[in-house]
C-alpha cells in the first residue's frame, strides 16, 4: 500500500512506546504519511514500530538517532540500520561522522541528515558546552556547509536558519528538515528557535517536524490536517 499524504509534514512519535505510537498512527490514518521515531522510543519497541509502519502501512520513516561516535562505529551502525529500508537517519553534523554514515548507507537509499545545532539550544547553551564563539545562525550555516561537503543528503536546522542554508551553493539538491515548528497559536515548549509551518516551508525547508501540537491535541488527525492546511500548495 502506498500512502499519498503530503509528506512535507513529518509527525514525531514522541510517545512512550510502540503501542502508543501505533495507536496514534491509527488515529491519524491517511492524514499523515511520514513519521519520526527517536531515541525516546528506542527501548520501547521503536525500531519494530518503524518496520511495521514502513512494511505494513506504506509510511515513510525518519529514524532520529543523532548518531555520534568514532567513524568505524558509526559506519557499522548505519550499515545495520540501512537494511531496514527506512528513509531518513540523523547523525551529528561533524564531518567525520557524516562521512562514516554516508559510507555505511552506501547505495541503500537511506538519506543521511546531519544535525547542525539543536533547536532547543541557544548561545548560552553553546557557551556552557564550551562551543567556540559566534552567533547560532553563523555556526549553523558553517556546520551545514561542512556537512554537505562531507556527503550529507540533508541537514536538520531550525526554521530560522532554513533560508540561509538553502542559499548555500552546497545546498543544491539537498534536503532541509526543520524541527522547532509550531502551528499558529501553539506554545513553544522546550524549543527556542521556532517558526510556523508556513514560514518554515517558505524559508526553504523541504519537511517540517511537528510532535506535541499533534499528539497532545484532543483530535490529532484534525490537528495534523490544520497544519497541512497552513502549508503553501504544492
Amino acid at each position: 500500500m502506498t500512502d499519498r499524504s503530503d509528506d512535507r509534514l513529518i509527525v514525531a512519535l514522541d510517545v512512550a512506546d510502540a503501542h502508543q505510537g501505533l495507536a496514534l498512527t491509527e488515529r491519524l490514518g491517511d492524514a499523515v504519511g511520514f513519521y519520526k521515531i527517536g531515541l525516546g522510543m528506542l527501548t520501547g519497541g521503536g525500531l519494530a514500530l518503524a518496520r511495521e509502519l514502513k512494511d505494513e502501512h506504506g509510511k515513510r520513516i525518519f529514524l532520529d538517532m543523532k548518531l555520534f561516535d568514532i567513524g568505524a562505529t558509526v559506519e557499522a551502525a548505519v550499515r545495520g540500520l540501512a537494511r531496514f529500508d527506512l528513509d531518513f537517519l540523523t547523525v551529528h553534523g561533524d564531518p567525520h561522522v557524516v562521512r562514516a554514515a554516508r559510507a555505511g548507507a552506501a547505495e541503500s537509499g537511506l538519506k543521511i541528515l546531519a544535525v547542525t545545532v539543536l533547536t532547543s539550544l541557544d548561545r548560552g547553551d553553546l557557551d556552557e558546552a564550551l562551543m567556540r564563539p559566534g552567533t547560532v545562525p553563523d555556526l549553523v550555516l558553517e556546520r551545514a556547509a561542512r556537512a554537505f561537503e562531507a556527503g550529507a543528503d540533508g541537514v536538520i536546522a531550525s526554521p530560522q536558519e532554513a533560508a540561509a542554508i538553502r542559499a548555500l551553493p552546497q545546498a543544491a539538491g539537498r534536503l532541509i528538515v526543520t524541527p522547532g515548528v509550531r502551528p499558529t497559536g501553539a506554545e513553544a515548549g522546550d524549543q527556542k528557535r521556532i517558526a510556523t509551518p508556513t514560514s518554515a516551508i517558505a524559508g526553504g525547508a523541504d519537511h517540517i517536524v511537528v510532535g506535541r501540537p499533534v499528539w497532545q491535541a484532543p483530535d490529532p488527525r484534525a490537528a495534523a490536517q490544520a497544519i497541512l492546511a497552513e502549508l503553501p500548495r504544492l
